[in-house]
């Protein structure tokens, strides 16, 4: 019997970005406003696939390995706060058109493979911080970011020595 694993597809942050936020969030937000993300945790999670077995990881990996579209420009430059989930995120006012079309690509696969997907609307974001109980201040807007994203990856998240990993088990290239 196979053991199975937490997976979600999502794309990743270049490293120089990682940092470049990591940065910014220490400027802009005092240190009890939550528990902040550790920088090469920083993703934007496209679909959340809950606990997986090796057989389904390997269908969803073929289904994604036929994803054709054009890779697209991500700017960042927004921000927010979800109080019920207690998490403060950092996203895009104007999400592109094949973002959109990718997550909703992965998250119809992923549904017809069995993988729950929540009924709530795709929000494109990069959770900043969590454990943020309490509302924080958000920065004024003129913040923004901009990066080419031509890839997107199959993750597992990790839980061990009571910190949470994020490890990328493969890669598909966009603009085919």
């Amino acid at each position: 019997m196979s053991e199975s694993k937490r997976l979600f597809f999502a794309i990743e942050m270049p490293a120089p970005l990682q940092r470049q936020i990591v940065r910014w969030r220490a400027d802009h937000f005092a240190p009890e406003a939550g528990r902040p993300i550790v920088g090469a945790n920083l993703h934007l999670t496209l679909a959340f696939l809950g606990d997986v077995s090796d057989e389904k990881r390997q269908a969803l990996a073929t289904q994604a390995g036929r994803i054709r579209q054009p890779g697209f420009i991500l700017t960042l430059d927004d921000a927010g706060q979800w109080l019920r989930s207690r998490v403060v995120w950092l996203g895009t006012r104007q999400p592109p058109r094949g973002l959109l079309q990718l997550a909703n690509m992965l998250r119809s696969q992923a549904a017809r493979s069995g993988c729950y997907q929540s009924p709530q609307p795709f929000h494109p974001h990069i959770t900043l911080l969590r454990d943020a109980s309490h509302a924080v201040a958000l920065p004024p807007p003129g913040f923004h970011w901009s990066f080419a994203v031509n890839e997107f990856a199959l993750y597992e998240s990790v839980f061990e020595r009571g910190r949470t990993r994020y490890t990328p088990l493969q890669r598909w290239t966009l603009g085919e």
